[in-house]
């Protein structure tokens, strides 16, 4: 049968209903109607009772006549009624609901299925409930619309980030899910296999190999709604275990085609799910280092006014003890300098708690006139220098962070964000402003071992190739990676791909991996390599980071259908859980006893 015949016909002949729960208006004023659904509310009104109907299309009101018609049906209870659409008198109608002009009077109705008269929480509530109560009872939580409504909107965003896909030019290819281990930057969940003794799949942390191996089988524009697992500790922009990503590659790409074709896709996507001003393209590119000094993160909120400026010059010959041979940064907050002493002692209090030694600042009282605990250590030319330096205006408070180079960089970035949270005015919360983080280094020192570990994607192209990677200290060596940022919150990675295995080669004898090592990890993408690959570049923008930013939600569980609490447990399945002994006999596992601790 034709899908539009389907779709004309989509109640015929059902037992349960003629029209859904958001469907019947006064046109349909006279006509027998069924409908179906859970019983969210019972009003008993002088002997006349008031039900509220709800299924995933809205709500209706059904009116019955006698008092004890609904003796034993409690609320959750899902119910099928039938009878007469009539209008509601006009002191009656509800104009938050669709349907708020019309009620079913009811002539008959049928219990599918009873729910205790005493539920865990009040379905209308949940939202308010304990968060484990909510995961353990998701059936009920996701009753309630106003969450309900989240993963209506979650399935729209993902419908349009398709057809915007398809648009494009690109194709949907699905990857596997069990898969090789391969050190990829976080720990991977591992199968165990029945068939072969003490071998392991793993869940992929991402397509990455797949879809460059995609790009080297002469598929030139793929992309793929792709879920991903790492067993990673939870945060509030971070489910643990698994997330969903739009993950995309091009052949023949640039880091510039990527950037065009990732602006096209976002833009259109936040301006068609919300009326706040979104970034226009070309979105801003930052270098990283930029994105540290000025911001104190590769992650910046635009949003923010606030810069942060280097000072370590200015106070190099400057007999300030706390500033002797440490990096020093200023945040300039305007029309600042009238907030009362609690303000700086609260703000002192978040720095110290973050791991700050203390928190010096300046007031600018007038043009001539400055005042703080630093003062005293400027002569009038220094205190003249920093005015012309920075700009400074009357009202301005000037805040200090000094440290060693990467401490002094994150601590200025949470002051500039604490400040941008506690002075009003300095964050515009209405908008959403992208920016690319670019040109990341290609190596950094681990901070335990001192040994050089990729900073990124090690996959990814070096900015100069292999002549880079032969001639330069590895330190100075830039990536063609790239992140996307909105509003703080990181949506993405990329790159542009490395292609050659010599450079393969090289990129990875930087970290102490040999050729060998490369054949045991990275078999596929290696030997791929060696049989004519496009140059390809990619990225892959996160699906709940999306979907929470455009709902302004805080907690990414928010916006998952079955999510794990913070400590990476399904409250409703009872999972991770125990298997049996034969389980594990299948699959050749052993489980240790716990020693002591």
């Amino acid at each position: 049968m034709e899908i539009n015949k389907v779709i004309e016909q989509k109640y015929a002949g059902n037992p349960f209903r003629t029209h859904n729960c958001g469907e019947l208006r006064p046109a349909d004023v006279g006509a027998p109607a069924r409908l179906a659904g859970w019983v969210s509310s019972v009003r008993d009104h002088g002997g006349i009772l008031f039900l509220d109907l709800r299924d995933h299309y809205g709500v209706t009101q059904i009116v019955f006549s006698d008092s004890g018609a609904l003796d034993g049906v409690s609320r959750e209870s899902v119910i099928t009624v039938r009878g007469t659409v009539a209008l509601r008198s006009d002191d009656t109608v509800n104009y938050a609901l669709a349907t708020g002009e019309i009620e079913l009077r009811a002539d008959g109705f049928e219990i599918l299925s009873h729910a205790p008269q005493s539920l865990p929480f009040p379905v209308a509530e949940s939202h308010k409930t304990r968060e484990e109560l909510r995961l353990k009872y998701r059936y009920l939580d996701l009753r309630n619309p106003h969450v309900h409504n989240k993963l209506v909107f979650r399935s729209q965003v993902i419908t349009h980030l398709r057809e915007s896909m398809e648009s494009l030019g690109f194709m949907e290819i699905q990857t596997p899910i069990l898969t090789s281990s391969s050190p990829e930057g976080a720990r991977d969940y591992i199968v165990p296999s029945r068939k072969h003794h003490g071998m392991f799949y793993a869940l992929p942390q991402a397509p990455q190999q797949f879809k460059q191996i995609l790009m080297a089988s002469g598929f030139d524009r793929y992309y793929q709604i792709a879920p991903c697992f790492r067993d990673e500790d939870a945060r509030a922009d971070r489910a643990p275990g698994e997330f969903y990503q739009l993950d995309i590659e091009m052949a023949f790409a640039t880091q510039e085609d990527v950037f065009r074709t990732s602006e096209a896709v976002m833009y259109d996507t936040f301006k068609k799910f919300t009326d706040k001003p979104v970034s226009a393209s070309p979105f801003p590119r930052i270098p990283y280092k930029e994105s540290m000094l000025k911001y104190g993160t590769d992650k910046p909120d635009l949003r923010n006014k606030l810069v942060i400026r280097d000072l370590t010059g200015f106070f190099s010959d400057v007999e300030f003890k706390a500033f002797k041979n440490q990096t020093v940064r200023g945040v300039v907050v305007p029309d600042c300098s009238g907030k009362p002493r609690s303000f700086y002692d609260r703000l002192l209090d978040f720095a110290v708690s973050i791991g700050m030694k203390g928190l010096g600042y300046i007031l600018v009282d007038g043009p001539d006139v400055m005042r703080g605990p630093i003062v005293k250590f400027l002569p009038d030319g220094k205190q003249h220098e920093l005015r012309e330096l920075l700009e400074l205006k009357t009202g301005d408070a000037l805040f200090f962070i000094s440290d060693i180079p990467s401490l002094a960089d994150a601590y200025a970035g949470k002051i500039r964000t604490e400040l941008g949270e506690r002075v009003e005015g300095l964050v515009d919360r209405d908008a959403y402003r992208f920016c690319y983080i670019v040109d990341y280094p290609m190596y950094e020192r681990d901070e335990e071992s001192g040994q050089l570990i990729f900073t990124h994607n090690p996959f990814s192209m070096p900015q100069g190739g292999l002549d880079a990677l032969m001639n330069k200290d590895p330190l100075d060596v830039y990536a063609y990676q790239y992140d996307i940022v909105c509003n703080g919150v990181e949506l993405s990675s990329g790159a542009v791909r490395n292609h050659r295995p010599d450079i393969m080669r090289k990129a990875f004898e930087i970290v102490g991996y040999g050729e060998d090592e490369l054949t045991t990890k990275f078999p596929a993408l290696y030997n791929a390599f060696h049989y004519g690959a496009a140059p390809s570049a990619g990225m892959a923008p996160g699906i709940d980071r999306i979907v929470m930013l455009l709902l302004g939600e805080d907690n990414i569980r928010e916006i998952i259908a079955f999510p794990k609490n913070s400590n990476a447990q399904d409250l409703l399945m009872g999972a991770p859980g125990f298997v049996s002994e034969m389980q594990l006999r299948e699959t050749h596992i052993r489980v240790r006893s716990q020693g002591p601790a």
